[in-house]
């Protein structure tokens, strides 16, 4: 079974003037593999898929995939709330050479705990690449449900979930009736997650700050935990107020203050308020950052 541990970051999707940039796109990747991350996440939540078009989806994932050249792990965000669609994109993304895909649960439709299960199981069965769930009841409005979760983890090709539901003790319940990877989906939560068996985190703080998130993950594995305790808390500041609005505004915004991407989104996200940047430009600070 594939083995997914330690940062694997969920990249932003940089725009210009309205369209994908790819060469500033292309600039984070090298940054991110420089930094040591073991992997990375295109075209997730942090990647504003709502908003990009099918070529655009397919462009992003296929940019990242030649940048990396093999330089570490490709997890492609490739879900949607309609399974014929999520099941179209994650078979061309297999096509381009990525490493696994993360899916989302369905959205907006809310299915039963059985039409859940189906989704996933499809896209495991037909889609041609290893399947992390990601559990974000607060963005989709439903949760998978720990019974669910069950079955799913008997595919041979179900390998990891991004628990993204706020709470470590989820991390308890899922270890504690099957054997899947669990990688957290809060950066604030990585630590406390690790401790009760997670290995890793998809990481949006790591947009800025890749070698120190992926040092946080990677004292955990060695079970260091007080020196992870002193890095958790000296980045703690970021792993709160880089979430001050909703992700990812505030982390384009950081990029953009250190001169790394445009601060541009797509309508309905929109520029981060005055205060909200004050308040993140201080945590910044904090974290060693040159703002």
């Amino acid at each position: 079974m594939m083995e997914l541990q330690g940062c694997y970051t969920a990249l932003v999707t940089p725009f210009r003037n309205g369209a994908v940039d790819y060469d500033a796109l292309r600039r984070l990747v090298e940054e991110q593999v420089a930094g040591g991350v073991a992997g990375l996440v295109p075209v997730g939540t942090t990647g504003e898929s709502p908003t990009l078009d099918h070529e655009e989806h397919i462009k992003v994932i296929e940019t990242v995939v030649a940048v990396v050249a093999r330089r570490c792990q490709v997890i492609a965000g490739t879900g949607a709330n309609a399974t014929a669609e999520a099941l179209a994109l994650t078979r061309r993304a297999a096509q381009l050479g990525v490493d696994a895909t993360l899916q989302v649960t369905p959205y907006y439709n809310k299915p039963t705990a059985e039409g859940m299960y189906r989704h996933f199981a499809t896209l495991a069965d037909d889609g041609g690449l290893p399947v992390v769930l990601y559990n974000v009841p607060g963005r989709t409005g439903k949760e998978i449900d720990l019974k669910t979760v069950k079955r799913l983890a008997a595919h041979p090709q179900v390998v990891a979930i991004k628990e993204a539901a706020g709470s470590v003790d989820r991390v308890s319940q899922i270890l504690d009736c099957c054997s899947l990877t669990v990688l957290s989906g809060d950066d604030a939560l990585t630590l406390p997650m690790m401790a009760v068996g997670a290995t890793g985190v998809i990481s949006v703080v790591s947009n800025i700050l890749p070698a120190e998130v992926s040092r946080l993950v990677a004292l955990a594995l060695a079970n260091d935990w007080p020196a992870a305790r002193q890095l958790h808390y000296r980045l703690y500041p970021l792993f709160r107020d880089l979430f001050v609005e909703t992700n990812p505004i505030p982390v384009k915004a950081a990029l953009a203050m250190l001169g790394t991407i445009a601060e541009e989104y797509r309508l309905p996200l929109c520029a981060i308020s005055d205060a909200s940047r004050e308040t993140l430009r201080t945590a910044m600070r904090q974290a060693g950052l040159p703002v």
